[in-house]
């Protein structure tokens, strides 16, 4: 690793000294929104923001939210399953982490996991990434952080018609469709993506350890076989022109096909998983003047999942709040393992005052319903929070800011709390200083207080929720230099990530678990949400990025990470430290790109990149292995032109992930440093026709001037 990273550093060195034309960080000039909730560039947010620009998402080219992410920053790390992303973000998992498109909350909970294949990888304009407690602002879930997925536009004033297919290894497919069009105070944009994949599997072994004869020929997938599919609209109407209203809805299917093999309790799967979605969201703004705004959003999302039966299954849960046992189920029947529903209400205004006050206020009401027959007693489980917030941005003078905010919660449970946040920011010449101070507030979910349920692999595993969890509450600690000179930026960060009563899945003993449950599945491992002591991530993260010149952009990453938790052993009646699940201490990024423009615009583009890992460490089931992966990318867009106007734009792209072919053969049971198959290849194609109004007209003008010459 340290090989490596010296490598990396040396390779930005290089360029640098290279360098003939330095130019202005286009980057710098981003607006991003997330730090505060209103408008700033890049350069002068007061809290920190890392941003993945339109042209980094082009020139990486990445497949799922999960291959940007990591691929583009180093502070991610992700290790895909038939249950979600298990996302982690600087020591914390996804539980932890907000998820945001265009500002608002993804709802799509596998297992404790967000389903990442709700977002569009090639509908992004851009992603801005804010690390550390946003309670404040964001409220429950911003504990690690915040990454909010912007959309592109789609700003026609016409019709514009786009589509991408994309293909690769191991059956790779996915598919994007767009239509918008303007038809003076109304716009609509409909999109349709579909991803699929056949999985892989990268060893038919099972650990040994979890079986009670050597298994080398299991069907067990790495990677599972799926298919997911989504369509979505997005309408907006101007009443006038300072008054927007806008309505959404989305619908979104997955099914996991998981193949069945020879061994009872290891590799038999007598089901698929199948996830429904949907969403329905409303609201709108108003501009009352060139600073002061004020935004209604109202909106109801609901995630199911299901098994598919593919065998004669026999099951046990609760059926009308009775444990039931052995209830038969056939091919062909599905049965609900949970119905997640959340219907949330959200009020804001932004205000400018005198005395160089910006001022941000606002009241959120959110109401989680979840529905699981055979997983909760009783069959359902509710939760209700309201919320009050205010935010006040003041930069007395141009050099210094400090943005202060304070949010008051109240849960139907677990009463009133009190979240602040403190951020300042110094600029000096090229230099910018900024400090955050910050808590963070989580209120067990549904889930973690009142789920149970039996996983069957490799040895039977029972889950237990726990009704007397406390909330969570965190204290994070920032201090970060920026220095930003022509087209060259760079970033250090360091920080401490305190959380207080952190709700964790630990094992306990199985004399612990309820003698029902314990003497009709006697579990091999009984594993039940506790909270910890204390539980404590810290850590650097350090980025570079260099416009080398009009066509040459390099770029590095590395993040050091390290945690301590402890746990309350009420047998030994002390303190014993455990580690946070999929904990690396470094990791790090880097790439380099090149992108030319011709005379007549076309453009051409390629990428290289790396990204690299140490062991990640878990509490059960061995330690994920360090790797490191690199990727080729390249890619060509075209136009067709009509006069001054495009209607038709071209784009391929193909590349190779995995160019020097690594594979981790870990057991299966066991945990896995990366997922990767191996060398991939992909290749797609875009075209996107605009049909605007201006295009209309000139193809009208185009036509009489034909017409008369031929008259003529």
């Amino acid at each position: 690793m340290r090989r490596l990273m010296m490598g990396l550093a040396l390779m930005c060195l290089t360029l640098t000294l290279l360098a003939q034309d330095v130019l202005k960080e286009d980057s710098l000039q981003e607006v991003v929104v997330t730090g505060t909730g209103t408008q700033h560039l890049l350069k002068d947010a007061p809290v920190q923001t890392e941003v993945i620009t339109g042209q980094m998402l082009k020139n990486f080219s990445g497949s799922s939210i999960a291959d940007i992410l990591s691929g583009l920053t180093a502070s991610f790390a992700f290790n895909e399953g038939d249950m979600g992303s298990q996302m982690q973000m600087n020591g914390l998992g996804n539980n932890y982490i907000l998820i945001l498109i265009n500002g608002k909350r993804i709802h799509g909970d596998n297992g404790g996991e967000n389903d990442l294949g709700l977002i569009d990888p090639h509908n992004i304009e851009k992603i801005e990434i804010v690390k550390g407690a946003s309670s404040a602002l964001y409220g429950s879930d911003a504990i690690a952080g915040v990454i909010n997925i912007i959309t592109k536009r789609h700003d026609t004033d016409g019709v514009l018609l786009e589509n991408t297919t994309r293909g690769g290894s191991y059956g790779e497919l996915r598919q994007h469709n767009g239509i918008a069009f303007n038809f003076g105070k109304l716009k609509s944009y409909t999109n349709f993506q579909l991803q699929h994949s056949d999985g892989w599997q990268n060893t038919s072994r099972e650990d040994p350890h979890q079986t009670e004869f050597l298994i080398t020929d299991s069907r067990n997938k790495t990677v599972s076989r799926y298919t997911n599919w989504q369509v979505s609209e997005h309408l907006t109407y101007a009443l006038n022109e300072n008054i927007e209203l806008y309505a959404d809805g989305s619908i979104y299917r997955k099914r996991i096909y998981r193949p069945s093999g020879k061994h009872p309790g290891v590799d038999v799967k007598t089901y698929d998983l199948r996830y429904n979605n949907a969403s329905v969201s409303a609201g709108g703004k108003w501009q009352m003047n060139t600073t002061d705004v004020i935004t209604l959003d109202v909106d109801w999302n609901r995630h199911a999942y299901y098994y598919d039966f593919t065998a004669v299954t026999l099951t046990d849960g609760y059926v009308n709040g009775e444990h039931t046992s052995y209830f038969p189920y056939y091919p062909g029947q599905h049965q609900l393992q949970s119905d997640q529903q959340r219907t949330m209400a959200h009020l804001k205004g932004v205000f400018t005052l005198p005395y160089e006050n910006r001022l941000s206020t606002g009241i959120e009401w959110r109401y989680d319903w979840l529905k699981a027959p055979t997983r909760v007693e009783g069959g359902k489980a509710t939760d209700n929070t309201g919320a009050l917030y205010v935010q006040d941005e003041y930069t007395p003078v141009e050099w210094f800011n400090v943005t202060a905010g304070l949010r008051l919660n109240r849960n139907e449970q677990f009463g009133w709390h009190l979240t602040p946040k403190v951020s300042t920011m110094i600029k000096w010449n090229d230099l910018r200083f900024r400090a955050t101070w910050s808590q963070g507030f989580k209120t067990p979910t549904p889930k973690e207080l009142h789920y149970q349920y039996v996983r069957n692999m490799n040895g039977t595993y029972l889950f237990l929720g726990n009704t007397h969890l406390k909330p969570q509450a965190s204290n994070y600690f920032s201090l970060g230099i920026e220095y930003n000179h022509g087209g060259f930026s760079a970033t250090a960060t360091g920080y401490y990530n305190q959380v207080n009563d952190m709700i964790a899945l630990v094992t306990i003993p199985n004399s612990e678990a309820p003698i029902d449950l314990y003497t009709k599945y006697m579990p091999i491992k009984t594993r039940k949400y506790q909270n910890l002591e204390t539980a404590k991530t810290y850590g650097v993260d350090i980025t570079l990025r260099y416009r080398i010149n009009r066509e040459w952009t390099a770029g590095l990453g590395y993040s050091y990470l390290d945690t301590d938790a402890e746990l309350y052993d009420t047998e030994d009646d002390a303190l014993h430290s455990v580690i946070i699940d999929g904990m690396a201490h470094h990791k790090g990024n880097c790439f380099l790109t090149w992108n030319h423009t011709m005379r007549n615009e076309n453009t051409w583009g390629a990428g290289i990149y790396g990204r690299a890992s140490t062991k990640r460490y878990y509490q059960l089931n061995g330690n994920g292995k360090g790797y490191q992966l690199w990727r080729l990318t390249g890619s060509h867009t075209f136009s067709y032109k009509r006069g001054k106007q495009k209607p038709l734009t071209f784009q391929l792209e193909a590349g190779v992930d995995n160019i020097f072919n690594y594979t981790d053969k870990t057991d299966h049971g066991l945990h896995l440093g990366t997922t990767t198959p191996g060398t991939t290849l992909y290749a797609a194609f875009t075209v996107r026709f605009n049909h605007g109004k201006k295009l209309i007209n000139n193809y009208k003008s185009n036509s009489l001037n034909q017409n008369e010459n031929e008259d003529n």
